[in-house]
């Protein structure tokens, strides 16, 4: 077998990319006796001009990724964190106009939330303070996430949150469905609702000639309105309600042109207690059995109408 000798490269490189990943940075905002947290995760990743450190192993391209770890620490200090996707674009611009190979930078990042402690009523100066500022416990509830990417010109900004569960114990029916011989579901007219919100939605800001929507802002109001579409929607399926929780974001929100969702299907059964001789499903209430797995997972993106898609499907990877 003789190799295609005209051929003077038969393997080539393709897509890559480098970078820190999972830096931990935490930022202490001192004003007076009253501190504030920001508590991130930022990883970043940069592609450029890195064909010679593959091919040759020359680094005189690479700008090393301990160097992009100690930008992120040196950057919290100096531009503090206004918020997530402030950060980002602020590391995002610095790595992609600072270096010449380095054509586009993205930065991933999470956020855990802290909350205030509330210290009681009684008056605790014989420990030494009169009202406490600096103590917190952090939120079980949601992981907000931003991912920022630029390069050079263009900039794209999928902010979002996961591990948000929410629960209606009522208000949601599933029947009517499809059967064949391997249906043995009943029907339900009255059901639990529960799932875990998995969510990503991308703003239609993407220039620096245009106006930067209030980061803060606008991820609580896109929160609230997913929690208040859940609540409100009388659910016949998770796909309608999913549908409602992503019309409401684009309806109410201008700055956001698509979002798009992951939930799982957190199955709530009925338990068979006339063994026991009772009867379970009562109008006082119910006793149900919580499974994890296996789930329905329910996942679709919602468009503000004439935009293209831009999210990735699989959202395991955002």
């Amino acid at each position: 077998m003789t190799v295609n000798s005209h051929h003077p490269r038969p393997v080539v490189l393709g897509q890559n990319q480098y970078g820190k990943a999972e830096n931990r940075v935490v930022r202490i905002t001192r004003d007076g006796d009253t501190h504030h947290i920001k508590d991130l995760n930022v990883s970043v990743a940069l592609s450029g001009d890195m064909e010679d450190v593959h091919y040759s192993g020359s680094n005189a391209n690479v700008l090393p990724t301990d160097t992009t770890k100690n930008t992120v620490f040196a950057f919290a200090k100096e531009y503090g964190i206004e918020s997530a996707e402030q950060f980002g674009i602020h590391l995002a611009r610095h790595f992609v106009t600072s270096q010449e190979p380095i054509k586009v930078a993205r930065i991933r990042i999470q956020e855990h939330s802290w909350e205030r402690i509330a210290t009681s009523d009684n008056n605790s100066r014989f420990i030494g303070s009169d009202e406490v500022n600096h103590s917190f416990a952090r939120k079980g509830q949601e992981l907000r996430t931003a991912q920022i990417t630029f390069d050079g010109e263009k900039w794209q900004i999928i902010s979002g949150l996961k591990d948000l569960t929410v629960m209606n114990s009522t208000s949601s029916e599933f029947w009517g469905y499809a059967k064949d011989k391997y249906t043995t579901l009943k029907e339900a007219y009255d059901r639990i609702l529960c799932t875990d919100v998995s969510t990503a939605w991308r703003y239609n800001w993407t220039s620096d000639a245009d106006r930067m929507p209030n980061w803060e802002k606008s991820y609580a109001q896109a929160r609230k309105h997913i929690l208040q579409a859940f609540a409100e929607t009388y659910s016949l399926s998770l796909q309608q309600t999913l549908y409602q929780m992503g019309s409401r974001v684009i309806n109410s929100r201008s700055e956001i042109d698509e979002i798009r969702f992951s939930l799982p299907n957190n199955h709530h059964f009925l338990v068979d207690l006339e063994p026991f001789g009772l009867k379970n499903d009562t109008e006082d209430g119910a006793v149900y059995f919580a499974a994890d797995r296996p789930y329905g997972l329910i996942e679709a993106t919602v468009l503000r109408d004439g935009t293209e898609p831009q999210i990735p499907v699989d959202m395991t990877n955002l």
